[in-house]
């Protein structure tokens, strides 16, 4: 197996958008040949838009991008935005009365951190979708998606930590898996050697703590959870060139959760909204065991294509790797994230 870099993956196109100022953002995945997909849904709260059309039973569209973005609820208009330039370029299911892209959607809780107004806006989507069409973009840390993500919150935002968006990508043989996360945890997020890279730190914002601890102390002592339980939400995506059904790509969505639960601590709780899909986009002239797969419209499968085991196990690796990118990539001092919190953002409204 050969670790390799996302901008390798020639059958996913990535696009960002970034609001600097309300700390909020957007980050597309383009599927240029379409992709078949699959979702699992693991947390409590999810905000999720076109989820039903990844639904093993219903008709088999392609999909034509994924929006991963901020604004929790709010944020998921912005789709339209990613509607719009593929209809310009004549992209979508082709229907009697033109083409209707099939764009699916999850975001991220993120208005606690920047301005709470500020939410990704059908023209960010847009511009982002536009950019994949020029290259692709697969930066890691406070961009795109990532902007305003948070991690560690069951004692309030005054002790959590900045999380963001994060890659990871394998090649194995003739097929390529990748995985990218943006992690908005309600929980602790650990490196693969069980050291922690973020989450809950203790009063003097000196040390991480332990948030599982805290639940169990705040049971014991019969302590009020804070109100800010609720902001929270890790959202992430598994793309591979090897073919699947609906069915297998949920599973190997399912599988990649393994993921979560490796790297973030509690996750898949009521007060997250952690969501994982899979996709499967083949590229024309995609060799597999000298099996040529044309853009995606051939069922031809060879054995090792339909092992769903293999690539669930792997996307499970990479999802870990991918957390521990996202959270390496987006540290900011104590001094910025703390001046970007709600509090301190109406403060600084207040004096302009």
């Amino acid at each position: 197996m050969e670790r390799i870099v996302w901008n390798d993956i020639d059958f996913v196109k990535v696009g960002n958008a970034t609001d600097n100022i309300g700390k909020t953002g957007l980050t597309v995945l383009r599927f240029p040949y379409g992709a078949t997909g699959g979702i699992h849904i693991s947390g409590g709260g999810p905000a999720a838009r076109e989820s039903g059309v990844l639904d093993p039973t219903t008709a088999p569209t392609p999909v034509n991008a994924l929006a991963l973005g901020g604004g929790s609820a709010f944020g998921l208009g912005a789709s339209d935005g990613v509607m719009q330039s593929l209809e310009e370029r004549n992209i979508g299911c082709p229907t009697a009365y033109g083409v209707v892209p099939i764009v699916c959607q999850s975001d991220i809780y993120d208005l606690s951190y920047g301005n709470p107004k500020a939410r990704p806006t059908p023209q960010m989507a847009y511009d982002a979708c536009e950019a994949t069409f020029k290259g692709t973009a697969p930066i890691s840390g406070n961009v795109g998606a990532g902007t305003g993500a948070t991690v560690g919150k069951i004692c309030g935002m005054e002790r959590a930590m900045k999380g963001g968006i994060g890659y990871g990508a394998a090649r194995l043989g003739d097929f390529v898996v990748g995985a990218v996360v943006v992690v908005n945890a309600f929980g602790d997020v650990y490196d693969r050697k069980g050291q922690p890279l973020g989450g809950v730190m203790d009063a003097s914002r000196t040390h991480i703590v332990d948030t599982s601890q805290i639940m169990y102390n705040q049971y014991v002592n019969q302590e009020k959870t804070h109100a800010m339980i609720g902001g929270n939400t890790t959202i992430g995506a598994i793309v591979t060139n090897a073919p699947f059904s609906k069915a297998e790509l949920t599973k190997i969505a399912m599988m990649a959760t393994n993921g979560y639960a490796r790297s973030i601590r509690p996750v898949g709780t009521l007060s997250d909204g952690d969501t994982i899909y899979a996709f499967s986009s083949h590229l024309k002239d995609c060799r597999i065991n000298d099996d040529i797969l044309e853009g995606g419209t051939s069922t031809e499968r060879s054995s090792m294509a339909a092992d769903v085991n293999l690539v669930g196990t792997l996307a499970a690796d990479l999802m870990c790797e991918a957390i521990e990118d996202a959270m390496q990539s987006s540290y900011v001092t104590d001094d910025e994230f703390l001046e970007n919190l709600l509090k301190f953002h109406e403060v600084k409204m207040e004096k302009q």
